[in-house]
């Protein structure tokens, strides 16, 4: 269902970016579960350039059962662009949750009226991919922005909505980028790193993915995955 998202995305990095392959670890990288009554595919792709230190999208393929595409795009320290959140759910035709946004490091008004206000008028366009739904996991005040795209979807609704909004909130993000000035103050730039760390630590934490990975791919598998792919700054929070 989301393969043609994963297209776009590469198709738009490739052309305008100039990416290095960045390493993963062979034994995240891809993996075959048969533990489910449909066998499930995980593969995930790396890479980075100048403007981004990171660059991370996954693809799970259980045929009818799950098809899954999560991204996470990190701008480099120098910039302290918001982070482009990717995460598509399909469990069955009728079961089907999408999530898109421009997620800010920082709260201040200067901020998100820089790179957050953007997204208004395409948000506007797509109501129907912005409902009001209860984040179970997440404190919706951080880490997302007012213009997110959060709906419980079906599959007419993804091709005819939720790839056109998906183009138009890249594009933007695109412009943004071109016209980040990088950060020369050293305290901005550890200001940054902290954000991001932040980040990670913050969504490794309440990921509720880490269930599924589980349920396919077994606890250990899932925890590496977790902590040395998903969000590589985060630290394994011991259990009690």
């Amino acid at each position: 269902m989301f393969q043609p998202f994963l297209q776009h995305l590469e198709k738009e990095l490739f052309s305008r970016f100039h990416l290095i392959d960045r390493p993963i670890d062979p034994e995240l990288e891809f993996k075959i579960s048969q533990r489910s009554k449909n066998p499930a595919m995980i593969e995930s792709w790396c890479y980075e350039c100048p403007q981004f230190r990171k660059i991370r999208y996954t693809y799970i393929n259980a045929g009818a059962t799950a098809q899954i595409f999560n991204s996470v795009i990190y701008p480099n320290h120098q910039y302290d662009l918001p982070l482009l959140g990717i995460d598509f759910l399909a469990f069955g035709q009728k079961k089907i949750l999408v999530v898109l946004d421009f997620q800010p490091l920082f709260r201040d008004p200067d901020y998100l009226k820089k790179y957050i206000e953007p997204m208004a008028p395409i948000r506007k366009k797509y109501n129907d991919l912005a409902q009001d739904l209860e984040m179970k996991f997440y404190d919706a005040n951080q880490y997302f922005s007012p213009y997110l795209l959060f709906a419980r979807t079906n599959p007419q609704t993804v091709i005819e909505q939720l790839f056109p909004a998906y183009q138009e909130y890249i594009q933007l993000y695109w412009q943004l980028v071109e016209k980040a000035e990088p950060k020369t103050d050293s305290t901005e730039v550890e200001r940054i790193i902290k954000a991001q760390k932040d980040y990670d630590q913050y969504s490794a934490e309440r990921d509720p993915a880490s269930g599924l990975f589980k349920s396919y791919f077994g606890h250990e598998w899932s925890e590496e995955f977790l902590h040395k792919f998903l969000f590589e700054d985060s630290v394994p929070v011991p259990v009690k």
